[in-house]
C-alpha cells in the first residue's frame, strides 16, 4: 500500500530540521525549584535551530548577567525571540546576528568567556547593529515581566489589589542595604 502526502504537509523529519529544544534543570534548594512543578525544564522553539537558540542563551547571559539566576528564565528571552522569526524578516535578523556572534567568536560564541562574549556584544552595540537591538531590547521585558524573575529579584507583583505597596512589602528587600535614615523620614498620615 502506497501512502501519498499532500504538498505542504508537515513532516516528522521537516518539523524537527526546523526547530530546537532547550532544557536545563532548576537547581534543588533554588527558589525558582520551589515554584516549579518540576526541577527539569524544556522549551520547544518553532522557528529557532539548535545553534540559533544556543548563541541567543549565551547573548541573554552575557547582556543580563545575574549570579544563580536559572536558564529556565534566561530561555523566555530565546521564545520571544522565536516568535518574532516568524516572519520573514525577523528570520533574516536572527540568521544574520548569530552568524555574526558565531564569526566574531572564531566558532562558537556561546563557548567564549564572559569577558570574550561582552567585548563582541560591545563591539555590536557600538555598531549598532540592529539584532544586538533587537535582543537587549526584548530581553528588558522577556527576562523581568514574570513570575521566575519577580520571585529570584524579591519583587512581589501586582498588590494594587492587595492595598498598594506602602502596606505590601514597600520596604521589604533583602537585596540592598538599607538607607540611611535621613533618606527615609517617617511616613506622616
Amino acid at each position: 500500500m502506497k501512502v501519498h502526502r499532500q504538498a505542504g504537509t508537515l513532516t516528522r523529519r521537516s518539523f524537527l530540521k526546523g526547530s530546537a529544544i532547550l532544557t536545563g534543570m532548576l537547581a534543588s534548594g533554588s527558589i525558582l525549584a520551589t515554584l516549579a512543578p518540576s526541577r527539569v525544564w524544556a522549551l520547544e522553539l518553532k522557528q529557532l535551530n539548535q545553534l540559533q537558540a544556543d548563541t541567543i542563551l549565551a547573548m541573554a547571559k552575557a547582556l543580563y548577567p545575574h549570579k544563580d539566576l536559572p536558564d529556565a528564565v534566561y530561555a523566555l528571552l530565546v521564545k520571544d525571540i522565536d516568535a518574532s522569526a516568524q516572519e520573514a524578516a525577523g528570520a533574516e535578523l536572527v540568521k544574520a546576528g548569530v552568524e555574526k556572534l558565531n564569526a566574531a567568536a572564531g566558532g562558537d560564541f556561546a563557548k567564549l568567556s564572559l569577558e570574550k562574549q561582552t567585548d563582541i556584544l560591545k563591539a555590536m552595540e557600538k555598531e549598532g547593529n540592529p539584532f544586538f537591538r533587537k535582543v537587549r531590547g526584548q530581553g528588558v521585558t522577556s527576562l523581568y515581566d514574570n513570575d521566575m524573575a519577580y520571585k529570584y529579584f524579591g519583587y512581589e507583583g501586582e498588590v494594587f489589589s492587595r492595598g498598594g505597596y506602602l502596606k505590601n512589602g514597600f520596604d521589604d528587600l533583602k537585596w540592598l542595604p538599607d538607607p540611611p535614615v535621613e533618606a527615609s523620614p517617617p511616613f506622616a498620615s
